[in-house]
């Protein structure tokens, strides 16, 4: 489903509200021009105008000097009509990204009771039911702190944000951006649901999270090289975390906060003015990601924003970075990819690369050319702040010669992973089938290296990497905490210096910002570092004057003299500098953990339930929230021979959340089989089943994917009423009413088996008005004739309040054909 739909559902009654607020939207940006002086003034001097019109002129000019020119030359008509093609095809792109957000802007003027109303089945799965008044309360709050929280953010644009799109297009060869005017107009951002966390969590602390959305009539408009663009429509959507901590006794009771979001959010805008016209080549698409980038940089895990409000707090508790483990990923290989390249013969093959993104960190493996199944053997780590929220997400991609994930590149499909499922089973070995494509899967291997303050630990962590033989593994986590420098020499005669500090640990380097004349500088930043070797390992700081670029001070700490420190810590500290002042010091705070391998959580199966009441198994309580599904498959049906896939699943999301869940196994579904035997067995012990036998399966409604995941676990007790033809049993889905094609799902076949084991995930997009209607039909049929190939059948009612929760996990009795089946 796409955003416009989780907006505004078609089937809702509240639906009026666009076509009432679309009217308002002209009337809203005009009046926010009259209520703004400076913005007319601004106007009224702007040559915009004149050279949208100068454009407007060159280009018709242009059109029929190239048909006046083809003409001329006698060529094929195929000239002018390819690029007619693609300009049509360009302006419908464009027209669906108007009506998007059109339609997202007339939400943002709506009424909030509305709106929430209207948005009730689509709203995320971590969202309660949505208090009106409370959403009400906050978004008027909202409104009346805009003006300010406006001004603020027009300076933090200037002074942060400039700056570092400045250095990102110089990549690109593209310089001289500088923004030229900032009015983030007088639409607030909207608050869609909050949940209020109230149980697992610290006493000093409260968490909430926000469905956060901007849709504003803002106006930016910037130069680069010599060409004026601007930006318009600009929207971001996402789930902002709050943490409010510590609590005090005393006003304000909170002592500051942390806003961040957990995942990277949703970012579109409209690209408008001369460089649009020109399209200088991706540079859309360029800026997008860019901007991405920043956003990221600032608010998305691991970086925070934190806001001091009480001055009995020391920085130190709020911005100091708090990571919860680390994520070992190895992307080992893809296969069956989709053809891209097209050749002298047709479509050839794809020069494919993968992306993995975890929050604001991102990595990406080296381009195989020519090649549909590649094979990267790729390592790399990612830091990890929020274990029940954050996810992996990897994005295949065709290379064409351009900026790698940017222009040019066409997407070979993507696959998610939430970091609980794999923080729950220590490590995964997995065969995803990527989503948003045609075929195609990607071999990962993650591991979970939680962090220990023994140093005992670190000769295991040594060798394991050595073991890996992959020379930039790492064995330890370093976290720095830069409070400040004291007493700094003058880098130019009498004038104190634009200080800066550089850390560096092995090849990485973090910088902070920049503090202007001043010569005892309050930087109060946090950066983390994976260590190599802490035996052997140094960190370097670095302090530098901006306007001369001259080093004022330098100091190195040995890595190693942290683990003789008690709990491997050392807070707030000085530190001597050198080629410096005799005075001059750095204070900062040091914690050093060594990567230590999680030990997955236990699982016992879940039991038959002795009634019909098919009751849910309890949940494992774990740490701030209920687990949700997991989006990585743990299980595929690779070939134990080969290591081919000998069934492509269709999903790439396998539940981990119930503590009744059996854990899937990480061989092929053919070496399953093979290893139960062809072993008739009639009655399987400690399970009571109906007459047909029962099946037991996971299902669980993800409201963030819009996903409806199904996990075939095992079948019991199916009857053998022949001995000498033993049924070779498969499991078949379809969703009701309709039983479409699209919706069948098949499992592999197990044969020779009255009690197969298949642990097989599937996936149905579908939105949450359909799937309360629907049903979902499970029918175990035989590959063998033995009379009707139907061995029984069930029908879930997918409006289970539990499936659209945590998940339900439980056996079903085996019914009789209750509806003739497509076979």
């Amino acid at each position: 489903m796409s955003e416009t739909d989780s907006l505004l559902p078609k089937d809702s009654p509240k639906t009026e509200v666009v076509d009432k607020s679309v009217d308002e939207i002209d009337s809203k940006m005009s009046n926010s021009k009259e209520l703004t002086p400076e913005k007319a003034e601004i106007e009224s001097h702007s040559d915009g105008g004149i050279l949208s019109i100068m454009y407007s002129a060159a280009k018709k000019v242009a059109v029929v000097g190239i048909v006046y020119f083809v003409g001329y030359m006698n060529w094929s008509v195929a000239w002018l009509i390819c690029p007619l093609l693609l300009s049509v095809i360009r302006d419908q792109i464009r027209g669906q990204h108007d009506i998007r957000r059109q339609v997202a802007k007339a939400s943002a003027l709506a009424n909030d009771k509305d709106v929430i109303l209207a948005r009730l089945n689509d709203l995320p799965a971590w969202v309660f039911f949505p208090d009106v008044e409370r959403c009400e309360w906050l978004n008027r709050i909202l409104k009346q702190v805009w003006p300010n929280a406006n001004h603020f953010a027009r300076n933090m644009i200037k002074e942060s944000i400039e700056p570092n799109v400045q250095k990102a297009l110089e990549g690109y060869k593209l310089n001289g951006f500088k923004f030229e005017r900032m009015i983030l107009g007088t639409i607030p951002p909207r608050i869609g649901g909050v949940k209020v966390y109230d149980k697992n969590i610290a006493r000093n602390e409260i968490i909430m999270d926000l469905d956060l959305f901007y849709a504003g009539d803002c106006d930016i408009n910037f130069s680069l090289g010599g060409f004026r663009g601007g930006i318009k429509d600009f929207q971001i959507h996402g789930t902002v975390r709050v943490v409010m901590k510590p609590l005090i006794p005393n006003p304000p009771l909170v002592g500051g906060l942390q806003i961040f979001f957990l995942n990277n959010p949703n970012i579109d805008f409209n690209l408008v003015g001369v460089i649009d016209l020109l399209d200088m080549p991706g540079l859309s698409d360029i800026l997008r990601r860019i901007i991405i980038e920043q956003v990221a940089a600032m608010m998305v895990l691991p970086n925070k924003l934190p806001i001091i409000l009480s001055d009995q707090i020391e920085a130190l508790s709020l911005k100091m970075p708090e990571p919860e483990g680390v994520l070992r990923v190895h992307v080992v290989e893809a296969k069956n990819l989709m053809k891209m390249d097209i050749g002298m013969l047709g479509k050839g093959k794809s020069d494919p690369y993968a992306i993995v993104t975890v929050g604001a960190q991102q990595f990406r493996t080296q381009i195989i050319d020519n090649n549909v199944n590649p094979k990267w053997d790729y390592w790399c780590e990612a830091e990890v702040n929020e274990i029940l929220s954050q996810e992996l997400l990897i994005q295949l991609w065709d290379y064409d010669g351009y900026f790698p994930g940017v222009q040019g590149d066409d997407p070979l499909g993507q696959a998610t992973v939430e970091i609980s499922s794999v923080v729950k089973k220590g490590e995964i070995d997995t065969w995803l089938t990527l989503e948003q494509a045609k075929h195609g899967m990607v071999h990962l291997r993650l591991s979970w290296m939680q962090l220990s303050s023994d140093r005992n630990d670190l000769k295991a962590a040594l060798e394991e990497t050595q073991m890996l033989r992959v020379t930039d593994m790492s064995t330890a986590l370093l976290t720095v905490f830069i409070d400040s420098a004291k007493n700094l020499p003058h880098a130019r005669q009498n004038a104190n210096p634009d200080a800066y500090l550089t850390l560096s640990v092995g090849k990485k380097t973090e910088q902070t910002s920049v503090q202007m004349r001043t010569d005892s500088p309050v930087w109060e930043q946090g950066f983390t570092f994976l260590v190599a070797n802490p035996e052997n390992d140094t960190l370097q700081v670095k302090i530098m004057d901006q306007k001369t670029t001259n080093q004022i001070g330098t100091f190195t700490y040995i890595i190693a003299h942290l683990m003789d420190k008690k709990n491997m810590e050392v807070v707030s500290q000085p530190f001597q500098l050198q080629k410096s002042g005799p005075e001059s010091r750095v204070i900062m705070a040091l914690s050093l953990r060594v990567l230590k391998r999680g030990v997955p959580v236990e699982e016992e199966e879940p039991e038959k339930p002795e009634e019909d009441s098919q009751d849910v198994a309890p949940k494992a309580p774990l740490r701030k929230q209920d687990s949700k599904i997991s989006r990585s498959s743990v299980n595929a049906a690779i070939s134990s021979d080969s290591g081919t896939v000998e069934e492509p699943l269709t999903a790439s999301t396998v539940s981990t959340n119930l503590a009744g869940a059996p854990s899937s196994p990480t061989g092929s579904l053919k070496s399953a089989s093979s290893s139960l035997g062809r072993n008739p067995s009639i009655k399987s012990v400690g399970i009571e089943t109906g007459p047909l036998g029962a099946i037991n399966m996971t299902i669980q409604y993800s409201m963030q994917r819009q996903r409806l995941i199904v996990i075939i676990h095992k079948i019991k007790n199916i009857p053998l009423k022949d001995p000498s033809n033993i049924p070779d049993p498969y499991v078949k889905l379809y969703l009701l009413p309709g039983r479409s094609k699209d919706s069948k799902r098949k499992t592999a076949v197990v044969k020779d088996n009255c009690n197969p084991v298949f642990d097989a995930t599937f996936e149905y997009l579908i939105s949450v008005a359909e799937l309360n209607t629907s049903q979902l039909e499970v029918t175990i049929c035989t590959e063998k004739l033995i009379g009707s190939p139907i061995l029984g059948m069930v029908k879930v009612e997918l409006n289970d309040p539990e499936i659209q929760g945590t998940g339900k996990n439980t056996w079903w009795d085996l019914k009789p054909e209750f509806k003739s089946t497509d076979l």
